[in-house]
């Protein structure tokens, strides 16, 4: 896939399909020296040191209160010697105070980091903040690995339990663009209000990495908002340095437990928004803001996934690489509920959804489509071997200068198709050709209750449904068109009670010479049907008014 190639986990030297690098990582410190620190600041504690920060009971402070009971220790930073006015870095405290079944609280304050603060095979850890600004150094001044502030755990040593909200990021500065957070869990994620302030323009790895790989693990991610999005890799330090087209907003490739994200704003990356596909487990996506990313704002797969209610927005391309798709649907079972996408500024594949070939099945439902622009531009394509594929009660406004609504690729694939309660409009232009409403090429497809309306842009010649492929059933639908209501080039489809009209006049149905084995009745035909050699045609009780 473009912009994804190996990420190396500094643990074991195993390579794992995440995402590309500007460079291969190499960790100073080592895991040897960890356990003693552990063991000091445990001691520490039950001695009853104070100096760190560190109480055996919760204290009664700002906004972990409501944690008491759920850690053995917190540590209030500052008190335990953190700088938070943003002058000295707060990594080596850090690393000094790291400790499991523990609460890091950040009081007020502005925290500068300067290298990355580094804590695996942990067991319920949390880092709280209240009106905390972590504050990136500058990417030539970040000292060791230059991709993250926090990593979290590993794939050879991930932690269990962690909690991480509460924290803005400021990175406005000039080459500050930096992952705040990357994480590998087994049994809880619990992140939440974590914003990211300013473009992403260091080119290194995006603003955050969550995947719970246990199996039975469970993680919510809350308010995640990285609205600023990234830059283009040709245009920070490590232009002709990578192959990647830059960082991708959220990446969660690995999980096989359940995650959540909910409530989350993602803006235009150069690598997708949310990248959350490869893993074998769930994934849901709640409501939230995914805007102008490329490849896709949302890219998803996963068993039993589900995306519902997100608002997907593209009104912004990169011209470099125009391709900025709304929602890509692939691997899995995946549900898409009530989403709303609205494409404005389109380039020729910035489809609203995909529907990959590796996909295995897909309901899409409750969905709003507005498509508007300049170029041509589809609606919902399902590619040709994608599995067994719902669309209902969903509406496609489609105004752009040409393209289909509905596309169903050219496949020998016979999983079903099936359409219920599906509403095309618009008025679209004819550019290039692609001007069908819905453009049929797969073979066992069902139309139910559906409404195609084609008007067309200035006049072009629309139709309405056109099939090339076999074992069409078409139901209780209504069709207009500026060109032909209904063509068939196929075999084997059957309309019933059909309602087809040409606004230019022509006739309802337009059947080719390849066409075979069609029937059409019980329907409203206006003007009849145009037959130009077609054979073992079936025509029954329909009307021509």
């Amino acid at each position: 896939m473009t912009g994804i190639a190996n990420e190396r986990d500094a643990d074991d030297g195993r390579s794992t399909d995440f995402e590309q690098l500007p460079g291969t990582e190499t960790e100073t410190k080592t895991d040897t020296r960890r356990p003693a620190r552990r063991t000091f600041v445990k001691g520490a504690a039950i001695a009853g040191v104070s100096a760190i920060g560190l109480s055996s009971n919760a204290a009664a402070s700002g906004s972990y209160t409501q944690y008491d009971g759920e850690y053995r220790h917190v540590v209030n930073v500052v008190e335990a010697g953190a700088d938070n006015t943003g002058n000295r870095s707060i990594t080596p405290v850090l690393n000094r105070l790291r400790n499991d079944n523990t609460l890091f609280y950040f009081p007020p304050g502005r925290y500068a980091m300067d290298s990355q603060f580094r804590f695996t095979k942990f067991d319920n850890v949390a880092f709280v903040g209240n009106d905390a600004t972590l504050v990136p150094a500058n990417y030539y001044n970040f000292d060791g690995p230059q991709y993250r502030l926090f990593r979290l755990g590993t794939l050879s040593r991930p932690g269990k339990k962690l909690r991480f909200e509460g924290f803005t990021v400021d990175q406005t500065a000039k080459d500050t663009g930096i992952r705040t957070i990357d994480t590998v869990v087994t049994d809880r994620l619990d992140v939440e209000d974590v914003r990211v302030k300013g473009e992403h323009d260091s080119g290194t790895m995006g603003p955050a990495r969550f995947d719970v790989i246990g199996s039975n693990g469970t993680g919510r991610v809350v308010g995640f908002k990285a609205p600023d999005g990234g830059k283009n890799a040709d245009d920070t330090p490590h232009a002709g340095k990578t192959s990647s087209r830059g960082p991708i907003g959220i990446l969660a490739n690995g999980t096989a437990g359940e995650l959540m994200f909910r409530r989350c704003h993602v803006g235009g990356f150069p690598g997708s928004g949310l990248y959350a596909c490869n893993g074998p487990g769930k994934i849901i996506v709640h409501g939230g803001v995914y805007r102008n990313s490329t490849s896709a704002s949302i890219r998803i797969g996963g068993a039993d996934s589900v995306v519902r209610w997100p608002t997907v927005e593209i009104d912004d391309v990169d011209e470099k690489y125009p391709s900025h798709r709304g929602i890509r649907v692939e691997r899995g079972d995946v549900t898409i509920k009530g989403a709303a996408i609205r494409v404005s500024d389109p380039s020729p594949s910035n489809h609203a959804i995909s529907v990959l070939s590796n996909c295995e099945s897909a309901w899409i439902e409750n969905t709003t489509i507005e498509m508007s622009g300049n170029d041509v531009n589809h609606g919902i394509v399902v590619s040709p071997g994608a599995g067994e594929t719902t669309i209902a009660r969903t509406n496609i406004t489609h105004n752009a200068a040409g393209g289909y609504p509905l596309w169903l690729r050219s496949s020998n694939n016979t999983d079903r198709v099936h359409c219920e309660y599906l509403s095309i409009d618009g008025e679209a232009g004819d550019a290039s050709g692609l001007r069908d409403g819905i453009r049929c090429e797969r073979p066992n497809v069902r139309f139910a209750a559906c409404e195609v309306d084609q008007r067309g842009r200035d006049g072009v010649k629309r139709n309405a449904i056109v099939s090339t492929s076999e074992d069409l059933s078409v139901w209780n639908m209504t069709l207009r068109a500026s060109h032909f209501p209904i063509v068939e080039l196929g075999s084997n489809s059957s309309y019933l009670e059909v309602d087809a009209e040409s606004y230019s006049g022509r006739e309802a149905a337009c059947l080719y010479d390849q066409s075979h084995k069609i029937s059409i009745r019980n329907s409203r035909l206006v003007n009849g049907v145009r037959d130009l050699g077609s054979w073992s045609l079936e025509l029954s009780s329909n009307t021509t008014s």
